[in-house]
């Protein structure tokens, strides 16, 4: 098993650029199911056109949300230089308090940035050859996603009636059984998601209103969108809040609220949002989840960290329904079973 892991590990990594978004349309596909069958069954619309309304009624609410996104910043860009020169205010003051703290000159603190800037423009020249590369790849997903998730809407009896075909007819009652949760635990957590990241982006917004900072609709929404990647988003939308407080005033005020109010939604977020509308149907435990990202990431950047929960959900509903691979389904799960008396540690 672990040797077939690495494997398929290797094989990803090496087309990333073909299954990252065979799988992001895979999972719109099935999160945009239901509203197809509504259609092709309740309204009796043909399914070629059910699938079409549907993906175009998706790819059009994320263009909007992208366009209202691009505009706000587009007006934001504008504050650049207020930012540059509240950054170097504060920069100056850190300078001083290591000075005083620490007895490094001045001289010695700003030749340790150069060698640092140094090193990030060598890694930025390195790097400059895939912008366009990582730009064309964008756009590309862009439009195959719709692409392939119309097609497994499209298709989707096409390939049921394939895995039905791959396993006896014995086993089909199990298949089914695991096609039906994979179903409902990927909408459970799509949905999920999209349910807290619109309260997360509304709790940020009055928390950042609240507090007096500018662009808070703004830097809300982004930091709802970015809350998307578990873990490591909430850190980068914190990030990106705190730089553009400083767009307004180099107050060191206005970046403790800022703190305060993203500590305080992501109190609400990980004690109230995620257990009752994301976590309702995934039950994968935290190591597999840090570890997934991680993993995710470094194979397909954020679309693998995005991807990885998901595709852990289907995994441990697969290991947990099939003969001799329940053990690794148990080992993802966030159950923690007690074990019996006769397998405790013994006391010497």
């Amino acid at each position: 098993i672990l040797i077939t892991v690495v494997l398929v590990m290797v094989i990803l990594f090496i087309s990333q650029n073909i299954f990252v978004p065979i799988f992001l349309a895979l999972l719109f596909s099935i999160l945009l199911s239901p509203l197809v069958n509504f259609l092709n069954r309740k309204l009796r619309i043909p399914n070629v056109i059910s699938s079409s309304m549907a993906v175009v009624t998706f790819t059009i609410i994320i263009a909007i949300v992208i366009l209202i996104l691009s505009i706000q910043i587009g007006n934001f860009s504008g504050e650049i230089k207020n930012i540059k020169t509240n950054i170097a205010i504060h920069y100056h003051t850190i300078q001083l308090w290591i000075k005083d703290s620490f007895s490094i000159s001045y001289r010695d603190q700003d030749k340790y940035m150069k060698d640092v800037r140094s090193t990030s423009l060598t890694t930025e020249n390195i790097l400059s050859g895939n912008t366009i590369t990582s730009i064309t790849d964008v756009l590309l997903n862009f439009l195959l996603v719709p692409l392939y998730t119309f097609l497994f809407l499209l298709y989707k009896n096409l390939c049921l009636q394939f895995l039905h075909r791959l396993v006896k007819k014995s086993g089909h009652e199990r298949l089914n059984d695991i096609l039906l949760n994979i179903k409902l635990s990927v909408q459970s957590y799509l949905v999920g998601l999209v349910i807290e990241m619109a309260i997360v982006s509304t709790l940020t917004s009055i928390g950042f209103m609240i507090i007096g900072l500018e662009y808070a609709f703004l830097l809300g929404g982004i930091t709802g969108i970015l809350n998307l990647i578990p873990y490591v988003g909430i850190l980068i939308a914190g990030l990106l809040s705190i730089v553009a407080s400083l767009s307004g005033t180099a107050g060191i005020n206005i970046i403790l609220g800022v703190v305060v109010v993203n500590l305080i939604v992501q109190l609400i977020d990980n004690n109230l949002l995620v257990p009752l509308v994301v976590s309702s149907k995934v039950k994968i435990n935290a190591i597999a989840s840090i570890v997934g990202i991680i993993i995710g990431g470094s194979m397909a950047g954020v679309a693998g960290m995005f991807l990885a929960i998901p595709i852990i959900a289907i995994l441990k509903v697969i290991f947990d329904r099939v003969e001799g691979l329940t053990p690794w389904g148990l080992l993802l799960g966030d159950t923690i079973p007690k074990l019996p008396e006769s397998e405790l540690p013994q006391k010497p």
